[in-house]
């Protein structure tokens, strides 16, 4: 058969694709803006949703400028969003988890290849061949690259779609699809429980989190921060004690008394001074990436047995025992609600870290 017979049959097996409004960066300096592009129509497996509340999380912020081009190269346009929270308009005929007009949610992740040990452990976010990110990924489907959640509508594949309880607030619940389980999941792998002291490190989008988690798990929260303006908010959030970490007698006091501390700051800071307050068999574990690497001392480690971890997000199995517990203590993220057009003064607005705790975009504002 020649190769223009062909053509018909390979063209017929194209995915139908529809338009979607977005808002999308179009190169590292432009800025986002308004924008369409086309998303795929429903496979028997997937599931359509209206965008309802996109969190904004700070990694939008990098990627969008093109700062992880070193490790993770921004492809344009750009649509961020990992944070989503939406109503289902359309299921696939195989869909099972799923009807028209559920709230259901999507994080970081849309696929994996869902065969190596990690993935079959419910481990996807750790998926040997590399997960397929909700933007910036490749399209296994479509081709080119995936775009994320500053938009009305995406499809997504069931498997990686999530129930959102009636008893959730949408808008409150779309940050914790990353900054919840980034700090939900380290909690509980380590299992944190009632008698236990904890730190957390720093107040902003993880860190409020993590205060909130510890204390449903039951622990004795510290909350370490450089401001002390942050004291009362931490209390309210469930810190039973404040420490300001560049007070020397402050920091002493608490040495070798720590059974865990989550350490969420992204910026450069010393690790060995955290390290220090670590008991016996203690365990220190970093969500927050600072830029350059951070030097740690051996006898820190080896002086009481401590352990330095990493932890990224969660499975999908752990993300939805996230969003149950959630619903279940009546736990949510502390957002600020805006528009979408203001989308590149929250940008500014991150890198003074002026927000209390959270931006979530009301999606309505696209349309």
């Amino acid at each position: 058969m020649t190769e223009a017979a062909q053509q018909p049959a390979r063209e017929s097996h194209k995915p139908q694709t529809f338009a979607s409004k977005v808002f999308a960066a179009q190169s590292p300096s432009s800025g986002l803006a308004s924008h369409t592009i086309r998303r795929r129509s429903p496979r028997p497996q997937d599931v359509q949703i209206e965008i309802l509340y996109c969190g904004v999380c700070h990694s939008d912020l990098h990627q969008v400028r093109n700062e992880w081009q070193s490790v993770m190269p921004t492809v344009y346009p750009c649509v961020p969003g990992h944070e989503i929270v939406g109503r289902v308009v359309k299921v696939g005929s195989a869909v099972k988890k799923f009807r028209e007009g559920d709230i259901a949610a999507v994080g970081c992740m849309v696929d994996s290849d869902r065969e190596c040990a990690n993935c079959r452990a419910g481990e996807e976010q750790y998926c040997e061949k590399f997960p397929t990110l909700t933007y910036n990924g490749q399209d296994k489907i479509l081709g080119g690259v995936t775009y994320g959640g500053y938009s009305e509508s995406m499809v997504v594949d069931e498997a990686f779609v999530l129930r959102v309880s009636n008893n959730l607030d949408p808008a409150g619940t779309a940050p914790l699809l990353c900054a919840g389980i980034t700090t939900y999941s380290p909690l509980r792998h380590w299992k944190v429980r009632k008698g236990q002291k904890v730190g957390i490190v720093g107040l902003g989008g993880l860190g409020h989190m993590g205060v909130k988690f510890a204390k449903a798990f039951g622990a004795n929260v510290v909350l370490f921060t450089t401001s002390p303006n942050k004291t009362a908010d931490a209390i309210r959030l469930g810190a039973d004690e404040v420490v300001i970490s560049r007070n020397a007698a402050e920091m002493n006091k608490h040495a070798g008394s720590f059974d865990f501390i989550l350490d969420a700051v992204s910026a450069e800071h010393d690790l060995n001074a955290y390290l220090q307050l670590l008991k016996l068999n203690g365990v220190m574990t970093l969500v927050g990436a600072p830029e350059k690497p951070s030097p740690v001392s051996s006898f820190n480690l080896i002086m009481g047995r401590r352990s330095l971890a990493g932890s990224a997000i969660g499975g999908i199995r752990e993300t939805q025992e996230m969003l149950d517990f959630c619903a279940e203590k009546g736990i949510s993220a502390d957002i600020e609600l805006i528009p979408i057009q203001k989308i590149n003064e929250a940008y500014e607005r991150l890198l003074k870290s002026d927000v209390k705790y959270r931006f979530v975009i009301d999606m309505a504002s696209l349309k």
